[in-house]
C-alpha cells in the first residue's frame, strides 16, 4: 500500500512539474506521452491501493499478490518509458536508448492486462464463497 501511495503521490508531482515546469520544453507528443503516463500511473497505483486494502479484508492470496506485482511492474515499464522517451525528445537522455525503450512499453501494458486479469480471477472467487 506503501508503494500505492507513493505511485499516486509521484504521479501527481511529475504531472504537476511537466505542466508547469516543462511545458514551453516538451513538445505536444511528449506532453501527451507525459499525460498518459501520469494517468496511468495514478490509475493504477489506485488500484494497488485497492488491492492492499481487499488483501488486509480477506488476507493474501496468489491471485491477489499477482495482481498487486503485475500493476507495480507494468507501471514502472509502461508510465516509466514514457517519461525516458519524453526526456528522450527533450534531449536530456541520449536518444541511443530509445530503441530499447519503445520496447518495454507494450510489455508494460502486458503486465498492466495481467494485473487486471488477476484482480478480476481474485474478484470472481471471492463472490463465490
Amino acid at each position: 500500500m506503501m508503494f500505492g501511495a507513493a505511485l499516486g503521490l509521484s504521479s501527481v508531482l511529475i504531472g504537476a512539474f511537466a505542466s508547469h515546469g516543462l511545458k514551453h520544453l516538451l513538445s505536444v507528443k511528449s506532453l501527451g506521452w507525459m499525460t498518459t503516463a501520469v494517468s496511468y500511473q495514478m490509475y493504477h497505483a489506485l488500484a494497488i491501493l485497492a488491492v492492499g486494502v481487499l488483501m488486509m479484508k480477506v488476507g493474501k492470496n496468489s491471485l491477489l499478490l499477482t495482481s498487486g506485482y503485475s500493476f507495480s511492474l507494468g507501471v514502472l515499464l509502461f508510465s516509466g518509458s514514457l517519461y525516458v522517451l519524453a526526456l528522450i525528445e527533450m534531449g536530456v537522455i541520449p536518444s541511443l536508448i530509445k530503441g530499447y525503450v519503445v520496447f518495454m512499453i507494450p510489455a508494460g501494458g502486458v503486465a498492466l492486462i495481467i494485473g487486471w486479469l488477476s484482480l478480476f480471477l481474485a474478484a470472481s472467487k471471492l463472490t463465490e464463497s
